[in-house]
């Protein structure tokens, strides 16, 4: 569960992923050869500042590669529904396939995803049951890499030391201003963005609410009774290790709860 390769055939989802990939390339070649590098030769930053900024971005690419092409939990056409959960299944309206509550038909995939939160463009896949830590994870780092590379154009200006320029490459010495501009607008753009949503995911933890659900206003279960936020960021991310809930290069393994709670932990 979670580890088949997902594929959406969408030339919009493949445009918006292009575009973040290409932000992502340009700060990962530019802001190194541009900031990071030179000062490190002049001596004005430590060699942790280089590899805290690589740690970031590959941090950043791998959440964003696994998050697109995982399984968000799309649901088999004979699915096994367990005995003891069968009155928590319900029929879709849209591909006639059963689906345990909480699942949603998504119409740009046409299949039905586990408990699914959205589709969206920016990965070209949606966010489900088996790939919303990836998701989460995305958003956690591309906030700390843009954070990041923005008070490093702050601080190549106004706060390092100038440069020598001796061994600069022409381009880069050149247009040095327009491409920190780039970078800068670039960094303000995303951070903007990916906060916010950030922030409607974490409550959307915390509450035990799908944003589906907030929009419908019809999550039927309501008035279950509200999980702790440590069991409900346990589910999503598949493990009660805390410090695991920041690692994209493992495996998910998810915890065996029913699609419903029945008693407050």
């Amino acid at each position: 569960m979670g580890r088949r390769i997902h594929f959406v055939v969408d030339p919009q989802g493949w445009c918006c992923m292009g575009l973040i990939i290409f932000v992502w390339l340009y700060n990962t070649i530019f802001i190194p050869k541009v900031i990071l590098f030179p000062h490190y030769e002049e001596g004005h930053i430590s060699v942790v500042a280089i590899l805290c900024y690589y740690f970031c971005s590959l941090f950043c690419i791998v959440s964003l590669l696994r998050a697109s092409i995982a399984d968000p939990g799309k649901l088999p056409e004979n699915p096994k529904i367990p005995v003891t959960e069968r009155e928590y299944w319900e029929l879709c309206n849209k591909c006639n396939m059963m689906r345990p509550k909480r699942s949603h038909h998504c119409s740009r995939c046409g299949h039905c995803v586990r408990r699914m939160d959205h589709h969206c463009p920016w990965i070209n896949n949606c966010v489900g049951e088996d790939n919303h830590w990836l998701f989460l994870q995305l958003c956690f780092y591309t906030q700390i890499l843009s954070s990041y590379t923005l008070i490093l154009d702050f601080c190549h200006y106004y706060y390092f030391s100038p440069l020598k320029k001796e061994n600069w490459d022409v381009f880069v010495f050149r247009h040095e201003l327009a491409l920190l501009r780039i970078s800068a607008f670039m960094g303000l753009i995303i951070l903007g963005g990916i906060s916010g949503l950030f922030y409607t995911q974490l409550m959307g933890i915390f509450t035990d609410t799908t944003s589906i659900e907030k929009m419908s206003n019809c999550c039927e279960d309501i008035s279950r009774p509200r999980k702790p936020w440590q069991q409900t960021f346990s589910e999503v991310f598949g493990t009660h290790w805390k410090i695991l809930w920041f690692i994209p290069f493992r495996q998910r393994q998810p915890l065996r709860v029913p699609y419903h709670f029945a008693s407050h932990v």
